[in-house]
C-alpha cells in the first residue's frame, strides 16, 4: 500500500483516482474470496452431516443387537432384520427419489425425508419400549423410506453444487462422512446403552434434527438450468445412458453393492463374536473395536477424495490397488483369526482397500451423466448399496452357522469377483472431462 501511494505523487488527480478504486476493488476481492470460502465450509459440513446422519441411524444400532435378541426375546435372524428391512426398504424407494430429485430440487426431496426418517427414529424407539417386535420392525420400513431421500441425493447435489477437482474432494467428503458415521456409530451406540439398552433410537432423531437445519440454512442449490423432462422421455433417456455407459457402469454399481454387503456384514460378525468366548468383550471396548476398521476406511476415503481430482489413470490405479488389498487381507482373515490383534489388524487392512475403491466409483458415476439425469444415476448406484447392506447381516449370520471358514472363503471370493469387473471392465481415460 505504501508504494501504491508513493507512485500516486506526481500523477494527477485522474491517475491517483483510478489507482485507489483499483485498491480498493482489490480489497473487496479479497474479501469476497475470505467470504466464499468460510461458506464453502459450512456448505461442506452441511453436505457431510447427511450421509453421517444416514449411518448413524443404521450402525449405531448393530451394537445392541445382541441386548436387543436378549430383551426382546427374538433370534438373531430377528435382530438383523433390523438392519435388512430398512435398506431393503431404502435400496427400492432410492431410484423413486433420484427421480422426484431431478424433476424437482434436490432440497426439495432431503428435507421431507429427513424429517420422515427422524419421526420414524422415535416410533422405532417406542417399539421397543413397549417389547413390540411388530412396531419397532414397521417402524424402521418407515425408516427406509425416509433414508432413500438422503445421502443417495446428497451425492447428486454435491455433482449440481462442484465441478471438477472440488467434486472429487467433496465427494471423497462424502464417503469419508459416511465412514466417519461407521466410526463413531459403534462408541456412540454403546455408550448410549449404558444408559438403557433402548437409548440409541431415541438419540438419532436429534442428529436428524441438526442434519435438517443444515440443509435449510447452509446449502445453496444451484437453480435448474432446464425445464424437467416428461418422465416417459427422462426414462427414455436414462435407458439411453445405461445402453452407451452400461458396460462400465453397471459393473461400477455391482461392486459398490458387494463392497457394502461385506462392510455391514463384518460389522455384524464382529459384533456378535466379540460378546462371545474367548473375548468376551462388551459396551464401549466393543465399539472401540468395531471402529478400528472404519477409522482405516475414513482416513483413506478422505484422503482419496483429495487426491484423485479428474486424474483417470490415478483412479485405476487405486481401485485395483485397493480391491488387490481387499482380496488379500479377507482370504488371510479365514486363516489368522486366533490372535484378535491379527485378525483387526487384517480387517483394518480391507477397510483402506474399500477407501481406495469407494470415492473413485462415486466421483465416475456421478461425473458420467449431466445433471438433469444425475438423480437417477447416482440413485441406481446407491438403491444397489443399500441393498448390499440389507443381506449383509443375514448372509453372514447364516454363514457364521456354518463356520469362520466358509464365511471368509465367501467374501474373498466375492473381491475377487470385484476386482475382476474393476479390471477389465472400468477403465476411464487419463484425464475426465469436466462435470456439467
Amino acid at each position: 500500500m505504501k508504494q501504491a501511494a508513493m507512485k500516486t505523487r506526481g500523477k494527477n488527480p485522474l491517475d491517483k483516482m483510478r489507482i485507489y478504486e483499483h485498491e480498493k476493488d482489490g480489497a473487496s476481492n479479497s474479501k469476497k474470496t475470505n467470504t466464499n470460502e468460510k461458506g464453502s465450509v459450512w456448505q461442506y459440513l452441511a453436505l457431510a452431516s447427511i450421509p453421517l446422519v444416514l449411518v448413524l441411524g443404521n450402525s449405531m444400532l448393530v451394537p445392541i443387537l445382541p441386548d436387543l435378541q436378549e430383551k426382546m426375546n427374538i433370534s438373531r435372524f430377528q435382530s438383523s432384520l433390523i438392519i435388512t428391512l430398512f435398506s431393503l426398504t431404502a435400496g427400492l424407494i432410492i431410484p423413486i427419489s433420484g427421480y422426484l430429485s431431478d424433476r424437482f430440487t434436490r432440497k426439495a426431496v432431503i428435507i421431507p425425508s429427513l424429517i420422515v426418517y427422524g419421526a420414524a427414529g422415535i416410533l422405532a424407539g417406542l417399539g421397543a419400549v413397549w417389547n413390540s417386535y411388530p412396531i419397532l420392525i414397521a417402524s424402521r420400513a418407515i425408516q427406509g423410506l425416509g433414508a432413500a431421500g438422503t445421502a443417495p441425493i446428497a451425492m447428486a447435489l454435491v455433482g449440481d453444487i462442484y465441478k471438477g477437482p472440488k467434486a472429487s474432494k467433496a465427494l471423497g467428503l462424502i464417503e469419508a462422512s459416511n465412514g466417519i458415521g461407521k466410526v463413531v456409530s459403534p462408541i456412540l451406540g454403546s455408550l448410549l446403552a449404558l444408559i438403557i439398552w433402548f437409548a440409541p433410537f431415541f438419540a438419532f432423531p436429534l442428529f436428524c434434527l441438526l442434519a435438517l437445519l443444515a440443509v435449510i440454512f447452509m446449502i445453496k442449490e444451484p437453480a435448474k438450468e432446464k425445464e424437467a423432462e416428461p418422465l416417459k422421455l427422462y426414462l427414455k433417456q436414462i435407458k439411453t445412458i445405461l445402453k452407451s455407459k452400461g458396460h462400465w457402469l453397471i459393473p461400477a454399481f455391482i461392486a459398490g453393492s458387494i463392497t457394502l454387503f461385506i462392510l455391514f456384514g463384518v460389522l455384524f460378525y464382529l459384533s456378535q463374536i466379540l460378546e462371545e468366548k474367548p473375548y468376551n468383550i462388551e459396551g464401549v471396548r466393543k465399539g472401540l473395536i468395531l471402529a478400528i476398521p472404519l477409522l482405516c476406511l475414513v482416513i483413506t476415503s478422505y484422503s482419496t477424495g483429495a487426491k484423485i481430482k479428474q486424474n483417470g489413470k490415478l483412479m485405476r490405479w487405486l481401485m485395483n490397488i485397493g480391491l488387490v488389498t481387499m482380496v488379500v487381507s479377507l482370504a488371510l482373515a479365514t486363516f489368522l483369526n486366533g490372535n484378535l490383534y491379527i485378525f483387526i489388524g487384517l480387517l483394518s487392512l480391507s477397510g483402506i482397500g474399500t477407501g481406495l475403491l469407494l470415492p473413485c466409483l462415486n466421483t465416475l458415476i456421478t461425473g458420467s451423466v449431466e445433471r438433469e439425469q444425475r438423480g437417477m444415476i447416482t440413485s441406481l448406484y446407491n438403491s444397489l448399496r443399500f441393498i448390499g447392506v440389507a443381506f449383509g447381516p443375514p448372509l453372514f449370520g447364516w454363514l457364521m452357522s456354518i463356520s469362520h471358514k466358509t464365511l471368509f472363503i465367501t467374501v474373498a471370493s466375492l473381491s475377487v469377483i470385484m476386482l475382476a469387473l474393476v479390471f477389465f471392465f472400468i477403465k476411464p481415460k487419463a484425464e475426465l472431462q469436466k462435470q456439467t
